[in-house]
């Protein structure tokens, strides 16, 4: 499975790596790499948590324009 995520540096560095897609699953890392490391696993873990309680995802995502 494939998720979008979405990597920001907060007000000390540290990055924060979140998937939309899944309310609550982020994570953070000290680098880049460790941040999308993380949320590899946190993403494994979130759908193991999901598939042992006999929850699907089925959330989609969907992307609109505004005009500004």
């Amino acid at each position: 499975m494939k998720f979008r995520v979405l990597i920001d540096r907060d007000e000390k560095g540290v990055f924060v790596a979140g998937v939309p897609a899944l309310p609550g699953c982020i994570t953070q890392g000290t680098t880049r790499q460790e941040a999308l490391s993380n949320i590899r696993m946190a993403v494994a873990d979130y759908l193991e948590s999901l598939q042992s309680y006999s929850l699907a995802t089925r959330m989609t995502e969907e992307v609109v324009e505004v005009s500004v």
